[in-house]
This record gives C-alpha cells, structure tokens and sequence, in this order.
C-alpha cells in the first residue's frame, strides 16, 4: 500500500525564503507532504501550541539552519530552537542542514548582536549531537541534500505515513481478516489437538470397557395390594440380568426423536424391567403393582451408554424456562440400534 509521509520544515522565516523553497520543492519530488510556518512568519505562544500539533502529524522533520538564530521566546530560547526541541522531545526523526560557511552569509541575512550569535553557535553544536546533519553553502545545493538524506531516513526510520481514507479502510479491513485467519487457524489447531487427544483417550477408553454382551444384575423393589391376602402395600422385590445390547435395545427407539425427558427413559425403562422379571408373578396375582429403582442403576446403564459412543446427554428448556435433562442417540447409537433391531433375510 502506497503511503506519503509528512515533512515538517523549520527555520527562520524572512532571511531563508528561497531555502526553503528549494526544501519544500525537494520535498514534493519525493511524493511527501511538505509541511511549515509560512502563513505564520511572526510566531507567538498561542501559534506555537497549534505548531506543536502540527508536529506530531508530522513524519519526520527537516531544519534549516543559516545564520540567524531567531526570535526569541519567554524562555530565552529561539522560537526555531523550541520547535526543534520539541520535535526530539516527540522522537520525530530529524534531518539537519546546517550552512557550512556562516561568516560568508551576506550580512543582512545573519545576526550582528554577540548574544543572538553566541545562541546560534550553542545550537547548531546541539543540532549536530546525533542527527542526520548535512551542510549546504547556496539553495541549488539543498535540493539533491534533501532527497537523498529523506531517502535514507525513510528507510532506516520508517513511520507511519499517510495514506487515502478508501486505502485505509481496505487495509485495515485486510488487516483484521488476516488476523482473523490465523486466528481461526490456531483454533482449528487447538481443536484437532483436542479431538485427537479425545480420541486417543476414548479409544484407551474403550478397550477397557465392558461390551455390549456384558450382563448386568439389576434390583428392584414393587410394591403391590393383593387381592388375595388382602394386604395393603406389600413389598415384593425383584432381580433381574440383562445385558448392555437388550438394555440398549429397550431404550433406543424411544430416544430416536428429539427432547426425550431422562425421566421419561427412566419410568419406561423401570417398568419394562419390572415387567421382564416378574413376568410369571403378575400373570398369577393381579395386583396393583408400583416398581421402584434405585438412581444407581439408571446412572451406570447412562454412563456406559454415554462411553461407548451411543448415547448423548444435553440440557433442554421447556416453554417456561424449566432446564430438563435429555437423552438422544449419537450417530453410532442410531447405527447400533438399526444393526441389533432390524429384521434380516
């Protein structure tokens, strides 16, 4: 994405006119954006508040220095100094271009007052400490000195630079899908690390478990009014062995569709258990008959269902905002069911 930086160009105003010129010329060959005082040649405190702004806009900053050394601020310093301080301060890089022969300025276009001279001596030593710093004798000169120290500083100080808002959007949009993508990258990752290490534990798992064919005591306890003892609420308790494959075979069809209640599955499975093993009993009696199960045995069958990969579990919400426990088969639960339930040639 194409990107045009922002130059500030600082000096004295009325006695580098034509230097400046040739900088801001230097400035636009390079497709930057000049950026300087000239609609304020008298500058006060209120102006150097908005100067400052236009500062930190700024990219990088180029000061020319000839010989004058500015007016002078309440702080006893130059305006042109200030500015420049100020600039460091914000670590906006910074190009200086200092006159390589002051004594050879014509005389009036530099300072004739020992102090002002003694501040300009003091700050271009300043402005020489660590900086780009090139040396110029006439304005055709600074026009080649500006491009090639803004060319090397571009490269080795890159900034932020300016850029058209439509570009901006886009690459800002590119940007967030970009990260977006490695996101979703390190997502899918931790996902299949998941899955794998899941699948590496189920199938450990498994090779523990006990199968399908596996028998299971089941007791229960009934209790029942007699007809013929005429005694109320009798206890009558009852045992019986089924396998995993005959439980699964009891219960699947009836949690094939969607937001069947736990207990639900629990009730029917309880009195399809009663009736298998007190079959003969009931026959005989006729008695009103109520079984009971403990939980215990509804959690085992669950579980075991649940680590063999036929059975899945999840919370369901009634129209009033009741949590209800479901049961449903898994894929290889519907699978399991068809293969033991289906009638064959």
């Amino acid at each position: 994405m194409e990107k045009r930086y922002q130059v500030f160009i600082s000096s004295t105003y009325s006695d580098l006119q034509e230097e400046r010129g040739k900088v801001m010329q230097a400035v636009m060959s390079m497709d930057c954006i000049p950026s300087g005082m000239e609609l304020f040649p008298a500058i006060d405190e209120e102006q150097f508040n908005f100067i400052k702004r236009v500062i930190d806009d700024c990219d990088y900053y180029i000061i020319i220095i000839g010989g004058r050394y500015g007016s002078i601020t309440d702080d006893g310093i130059s305006y042109t100094e200030k500015e420049y301080d100020y600039a460091v301060s914000q670590k906006v890089p910074v190009i200086a271009l200092i006159h390589k022969n002051i004594g050879k300025i014509p005389r009036e276009k530099t300072d004739t007052e020992p102090a002002l001279i003694k501040k300009l001596d003091s700050f271009c030593e300043k402005v020489k400490t660590g900086k780009i710093v090139k040396f110029w004798q006439n304005a055709d000169e600074l026009t080649g000195l500006v491009a090639l120290s803004l060319m090397h500083t571009i490269k080795t100080y890159p900034r932020t630079g300016w850029v058209k808002a439509n570009l901006s959007t886009s690459a800002e949009t590119l940007h967030e899908i970009n990260e977006l993508r490695k996101q979703l990258a390190d997502l899918e990752a931790y996902k299949n690390a998941i899955e794998r290490d899941k699948l590496i534990a189920n199938n450990k798992l498994v090779k523990k478990l006990a199968g399908l064919d596996t028998q299971i005591e089941i007791k229960g306890i009934s209790k029942y009014r007699s007809w013929i003892d005429g005694e109320p609420n009798i206890e009558h308790p009852w045992t019986i062995k089924k396998s995993f494959e005959e439980l699964f075979s009891i219960i699947a069809p009836k949690i094939m569709y969607p937001s069947v209640k736990e207990s639900q599955v629990k009730t029917y499975l309880m009195n399809r258990l009663y009736e298998l093993a007190t079959e003969d009993f009931i026959h005989d009696r006729k008695e009103f008959f109520t079984p009971r199960l403990n939980n215990s045995y509804i959690d085992t069958i669950k579980i075991q269902f649940i680590a063999l990969g036929l059975l899945e579990v999840y919370i369901d919400k009634t129209e009033k905002g009741h949590t209800l426990s479901c049961w449903r088969l898994t894929d290889k639960g519907y699978n399991t069911m068809m293969q033991i339930l289906s009638v064959k040639k």
